[in-house]
């Protein structure tokens, strides 16, 4: 295998964006474990009471991540994140206002590997979201068992992530005042698995956990597709049936989430590493899709409104597509 170095008088700024990212990889990947470490390491040595009274705040604090997290402005406006979505880059596009005195549900299309479009327009400042979206707090929704993870639970919450339980949700979409955006990856780890460059199959046909959410409280739904997100990564063959693939669904079955073998780039070449490639990323938010509360909905209701909402995401991708690169011939798959 020839291996293609990158060369040597690359920008500053431009190695400054790599540092970034792998900053950014080394959160996603191995910063919880760190964490765990350091909080046993501690709890065995001379400062065990240092993690006994961070167990105790944690009791204390275990329903933030269901009530609204505690996001700080100072952590999302870091300058490391401006670096990390010029590295791809990444764009946020609006097509529609929003009215502020109502609660919306964005729907994030595909989840790719490691979701860098919604972190990176919902979880920094540098995209532009408050501009093209004044008067609204976004709220994106992970995975509840990474708030269980000492430490590593206080700075994803610093970045406004939350929990995405039932009762997260429900407590971003119950605003009286309005102007709160939940942001839910619908595909879940589940899609991750069809992350191939090129994939364009959405695991959402069986997904209707969000459609009662918005008929349970009134927000309306807005579909959002991610342009680039699944081309960030390559991906080990792993097609349905075969032994990888089946391990990896045992997985999500079994604690909730899996593991795609994903490859790409390195730091100092071309050819392999876990470094995500420099595709840009267009995240294009859609037309909203006004819903009336029904707190006693139909399945009649729930499926009119999942396939209303299957037919918006649909024309938003075949009114994009062309801009950002994807054949005219191809089209969303629904699974």
């Amino acid at each position: 295998m020839k291996v293609e170095f990158a060369p040597i008088n690359i920008p500053l700024t431009r190695r400054i964006q790599t540092a970034a990212v792998i900053q950014w990889l080394f959160s996603f990947l191995l910063l919880a474990q760190c964490c765990w470490g350091v909080f046993i390491i501690l709890l065995l040595g001379n400062y065990w009471f240092l993690p006994v009274l961070y167990a105790l705040w944690l009791y204390l604090d275990w329903e933030t991540p269901q009530t609204g997290g505690r996001r700080s402005k100072w952590v999302r406006n870091w300058t490391v994140w401006k670096y990390f979505t010029d590295y791809f880059p990444i764009h946020l596009i609006k097509t529609s206002d929003l009215d502020p005195s109502h609660n919306y549900l964005f729907g994030f299309h595909p989840h790719g590997i490691l979701v860098a479009g919604a972190f990176g327009n919902f979880c920094t400042e540098y995209t532009g979201f408050k501009e093209l979206f004044p008067g609204f707090t976004p709220y994106l929704h992970i995975l509840p068992f990474w708030f269980g993870c000492p430490f590593f639970r206080d700075y994803a919450l610093s970045t406004g992530l939350v929990s995405a339980s039932k009762k997260s949700v429900s407590h971003v979409l119950n605003n009286d005042r309005g102007g709160n955006v939940a942001v839910i990856v619908i595909g879940g780890a589940e899609e991750s698995l069809d992350a191939h460059p090129g994939s364009l199959t959405l695991n959402i046909l069986k997904r209707r956990g969000f459609i009662k959410m918005a008929l349970k409280y009134g927000a309306h739904l807005v579909p959002v597709f991610s342009f680039g997100e699944n081309e960030l990564f390559k991906q080990v063959a792993n097609p349905k049936g075969s032994w990888l693939r089946t391990l990896q669904e045992r997985l999500r079955k079994t604690v909730g989430f899996t593991l795609p073998l994903f490859h790409a780039r390195g730091i100092f070449q071309y050819t392999f590493g876990l470094m995500p490639y420099r595709k840009p990323i267009n995240t294009v938010v859609g037309k909203p899709i006004t819903v009336k509360q029904n707190l006693n909905a139909t399945l009649e209701e729930i499926e009119q409104l999942h396939q209303t909402y299957l037919q918006e995401l649909s024309k938003l991708f075949e009114e994009h597509k062309e801009k950002y690169g994807i054949p005219d011939h191809e089209s969303l798959i629904f699974k």
